[in-house]
């Protein structure tokens, strides 16, 4: 082999040599820290909304049932139909409690002309007592007849206005306005009434405008005393807040109410207390049992910062952020979350203002590990 060739073999070697000691250097060196997406949180001037599941109720609820017992004879309205105040329903076989008036007239007048009888006697034994012609015990029988007469009457009137209001309950009419239910009980039918095991006939909720009744837990209504009591919100019971429903099918709050009552007690069983709404129902698309979402102002207006739902994390019963520090390390912080507005999650506790989060690539990020942080933004959802 020539001079040359050994020369060319050395420097081909030396190549290779140096070659692999590059690539083993790139295999032994780190990989860079993962790229992630940073952001400040949202600071706003926000007012709180607590959601709740409730139902509504009918202000008025009647069962309709006879004061008297008869036979139905007519039946006047059609089933499910919206009645009025005092519109006729049904109509019992009047004619027995007419006979009963007619007695009852005939009685009267029997007891009015027994009593003037009564009374001529006795004005007769006044002036024959003074000269002694009428013995005392005879005034005195006298007198307890004109007692008694006067006490017929009474209990003949007494008896007439019974026979008049029986008559009277013969037609079964509408208690309240609102939307009757079906008939329960057919015409012929052979009824009971004036008793508790009195027939049912029908049923009439009242619709415009209609309650909400929505439970809230314990641990609220001890939020709300306090907030009262500091001063951040006025008790439920001594003012009147605007709530927003919305119903099963709908994604937005459309119906307003007003809060008008807050049970006097916690109930043992469920720990909640109950809160009521008065929501106009004009269209009487609300009936009575329908479930809606309810959303009650859960303090006052104040300000709060607001970061995405995605990025908050849970360990267990806590939740938490990955923020970045000023060395690029990512740091988990335990926080204490509220509820949304505006599509952002509100953050009571555990974060300030100046806090860098990590909004984008929480999955590359781990606790105490060097990131590449990337600028991003937070945006809150359009209203």
């Amino acid at each position: 082999m020539t001079t040359n060739a050994r020369t060319s073999l050395l420097c081909i070697v030396l190549f290779l040599s140096l070659a692999a000691c590059d690539d083993q250097k790139k295999q032994m060196s780190p990989p860079p820290p993962p790229s992630v997406t940073v952001a400040k949180p949202i600071r706003k001037t926000i007012t709180e909304w607590d959601e709740y599941v409730g139902r509504f109720e009918a202000i008025d609820s009647v069962d309709i049932r006879a004061r008297v017992s008869g036979y139905i004879e007519s039946i006047n309205f059609t089933d499910g139909q919206i009645v009025n105040k005092d519109q006729l329903l049904f109509v019992i076989d009047r004619r027995p409690y007419e006979i009963a008036l007619q007695q009852a007239k005939a009685s009267l007048t029997q007891s009015r002309t027994q009593f003037t009888f009564a009374e001529s006697e006795f004005e007769r034994a006044k002036a024959l007592v003074k000269d002694g012609t009428l013995s005392r015990s005879t005034y005195d029988e006298r007198l307890q007849a004109v007692q008694e007469a006067r006490a017929s009457v009474k209990v003949a009137e007494a008896g007439l206005a019974e026979a008049k209001l029986n008559l009277d309950y013969t037609e079964v009419r509408a208690p309240v306005a609102g939307r009757i239910s079906r008939r329960l009980v057919s015409k012929g039918s052979l009824i009971t009434g004036g008793s508790e095991s009195a027939t049912l006939l029908t049923n009439i909720v009242s619709m415009d405008p209609i309650y909400f009744y929505f439970d809230v837990p314990e641990s609220a209504y001890l939020k709300y005393s306090r907030l009262a009591q500091s001063s951040d919100r006025p008790h439920l019971r001594e003012h009147t807040y605007t709530v927003f429903i919305a119903l099963l099918d709908e994604k937005e709050f459309h119906h307003q109410g007003l809060t008008n009552f807050l049970e006097n007690i916690i109930d043992r069983n469920s720990g909640t207390i109950s809160i009521r709404a008065v929501v106009p129902n004009p269209e009487n698309l609300l009936i009575q049992g329908l479930f809606g979402k309810v959303r009650l102002p859960g303090r006052g207006a104040h300000e709060a910062l607001l970061v995405p739902d995605a990025i908050i994390g849970s360990d267990q019963s806590r939740k938490f952020v990955m923020a970045v520090d000023d060395k690029n390390i990512a740091r988990p912080r335990p926080v204490e979350i509220g509820p949304v507005v505006d599509g952002l999650r509100v953050v009571r506790k555990g974060i300030v203002p100046t806090d860098t989060l990590i909004v984008n690539g929480l999955l590359r990020a781990r606790p105490g590990m060097p990131v590449t942080p990337q600028d991003g933004v937070i945006e809150a959802a359009a209203n």
